[in-house]
């Protein structure tokens, strides 16, 4: 077994696909299924699932990606000690629920940590596409949340596919609106001080449930409801229309301005914000650094 084969098997993985794995290593297809072929009768398992729509890792294969990828870095940390060597691109991925937060932890992130060459990816995504994308290890970092609604049937889900949810805060729910909206300058809101107003939710796709909406109070009945799919959009309709959308209060101002402001809803409910992880992939140094900035961003906001 090869430094260049767990390379081969990295890249794989970070691009799903083979073919596409073959493209960006510059070798051709055979050679490399050839490869991970030989690795596979190394150690006697299979390390990925083959079907018309890609290549997933197994669950032997998953173990073995987190091994691989801590034997690179330390290659990668020891050419760059002692030989002199131009450090290795950066790579990390993230996948999340829509939150402006999680955004400003990703810029800051990269202002610290970024070096000359890095290939990032921030998957503003729904709460499915989510979980699936750290199953697969497509992201390594999930952030979703959850509350007494939502929390047996994800905590399942987690579960079964390996994956742990590691709180960061808990928030009491608050409604993002307009800075311009008739409730901005209201202390306080009630269920009923929204009814005329319009109800702004980000859309779940194919695999919509109750328990994938990333808004709290998803069963209530509204008089208007706008399902988007991203947070300009979203943003632009508290704007325009005087919307409102239920998260955890925490804003942006530095990349959202101040046109959007928090207010607290008076509701008996809390959202617990956290992020999720492969249990037996051990975490990159970028990833606990992001960790750390989305921590900060929290203990700064003031949460529960």
């Amino acid at each position: 077994m090869t430094l260049q084969k767990l390379r081969y098997i990295v890249t794989i993985v970070e691009c799903g696909s083979i073919n596409v794995a073959a493209e960006k290593l510059f070798i051709s297809q055979p050679s490399l299924s050839a490869a991970v072929r030989e690795v596979e009768e190394e150690i006697g398992a299979d390390l990925f699932f083959r079907t018309n729509k890609g290549t997933t890792l197994s669950p032997a294969g998953t173990e073995f990606l987190g091994y691989a990828r801590q034997v690179l870095e330390q290659e990668d940390m020891l050419e760059r000690r002692y030989l002199n060597k131009k450090p290795q691109p950066q790579h990390f991925s993230v996948s999340t629920q829509h939150y402006a937060f999680v955004v400003s932890a990703f810029v800051n992130l990269i202002k610290k940590f970024g070096s000359d060459e890095y290939e990032y990816t921030f998957r503003d995504t729904r709460t499915y596409e989510i979980l699936d994308d750290v199953k697969k290890l497509r992201s390594e970092i999930g952030i979703i949340y959850i509350n007494d609604f939502n929390e047996k049937v994800l905590m399942h889900q987690l579960r079964q596919s390996g994956l742990e949810f590691h709180e960061l805060f808990t928030a009491r729910p608050h409604i993002f609106v307009s800075s311009q909206s008739p409730l901005a300058d209201k202390k306080s809101v009630r269920l009923d001080d929204l009814e005329e107003y319009p109800c702004l939710c980000f859309e779940q796709g194919e695999n919509n449930s109750f328990y994938y909406s990333e808004e709290i109070l998803s069963v209530l009945p509204h008089k208007k409801k706008i399902f988007v799919s991203d947070r300009a959009t979203i943003f632009n309709l508290m704007i325009g229309l005087n919307g409102y959308t239920v998260s955890t209060g925490i804003i942006s101002p530095d990349l959202n301005g101040k046109d959007i402001i928090a207010v607290p809803l008076e509701i008996d409910e809390t959202i617990t914000v956290g992020w999720i992880a492969h249990n037996k992939i051990a975490l990159s140094k970028l990833a606990e650094l992001f960790i750390n900035e989305l921590t900060a961003i929290a203990d700064k906001a003031g949460k529960l």
